[in-house]
């Protein structure tokens, strides 16, 4: 991994030298089985036929957490045209969607069939390196594209590393919803205040790495890495409620500001809600935000 060293303790002090697959489909076999946990996406089909006509196979398909379908292609190494075929597999996904959605209807089920989002579908790209021309081009497409770098560290151990993060579609990558305003003075200001704190979270969330990418959807903004690690709802009753990843039984929760929501329904995903009415509950959910974004 770039900059990364892994150390063996537990006999002195041992250095274990990071290494490639042997062979591409041990990458892809390790990550379709934990997909879910790997990447954040829900695992579809693998090395899905595109038909006589276009005659290819995707890698992997799949379905995020946002809803969003994925497609996953592998390389053991470098590999120039990497991007290239995803793009190329992600082209022909969005001309057949009816064929995508019978395969969540199959594997998933109706509900999960028929909340699928197709505003920006995405691609991500698994592979042992990318090259500066790589990581370029996916800056230049109009796609939800990641790059992501792998290595295996000894036989227990993998290590997965973002080294680009585009965000497509019509909102992209610094996209911002616009509520409307109501018509008297004072609810003109009360919108004021909360787009204030939405800006001031905005920039706090992007803030907390390189990698971080927004997602617009139909009922709440998803911050993520690979996976969501905030879930960003439009304001409300004078707050702004957002759902982070973080485990709510491992941090102290405050009545008024953070929630245990687990089992409860919402939208976004993540089970610890932060209610955010002013910049002070903003300072004080910061340590909230550097542990989802951790755990993501």
């Amino acid at each position: 991994m770039s900059g990364v060293r892994l150390f063996d303790t537990v006999d002195g002090v041992v250095e274990v030298v990071p290494r490639l697959a042997e062979v591409e489909a041990d990458v892809q076999g390790l990550v379709e089985a934990h997909m879910e946990t790997m990447l954040g996406v829900r695992f579809l089909a693998s090395e899905y036929s595109t038909g006589p006509v276009h005659g290819g196979r995707i890698d992997s398909l799949g379905l995020d957490e946002n809803n969003a379908p994925v497609i996953v292609e592998y390389k053991r190494g470098t590999d120039a045209g990497v991007i290239h075929q995803g793009l190329f597999y992600l082209s022909w996904l969005v001309d057949h969607r009816a064929e995508f959605h019978q395969l969540v209807l199959d594997r998933l089920g109706a509900e999960t069939a028929a909340g699928i989002v197709w505003s920006a579908p995405r691609l991500i790209c698994v592979a042992g390196d990318f090259t500066r021309y790589d990581i370029h081009a996916v800056r230049e497409h109009r796609r939800s594209i990641d790059l992501v770098r792998y290595r295996f560290f000894g036989d227990q151990h993998v290590g997965l590393e973002t080294v680009a993060s585009v965000t497509g579609g019509p909102c992209g990558a610094g996209g911002r919803s616009r509520r409307p305003t109501r018509d008297t003075r004072e609810g003109r200001r009360a919108d004021g205040v909360m787009a204030e704190l939405e800006a001031e979270l905005d920039e706090m969330l992007r803030g907390l790495g390189d990698d971080v990418t927004a997602v617009q959807r139909k009922t709440y903004r998803a911050y993520q890495r690979l996976r969501n690690f905030a879930c960003v709802c439009p304001p409300r009753q004078k707050a702004l409620l957002v759902y982070l990843k973080a485990d709510p039984k491992s941090v102290e929760l405050v009545p008024g500001l953070t929630r245990d929501v687990t089992g409860l329904g919402h939208h976004g995903t993540g089970n610890l809600e932060v209610r955010l009415q002013t910049s002070q509950d903003l300072a004080l959910a910061i340590d909230l935000f550097h542990l989802s974004y951790a755990a993501a």
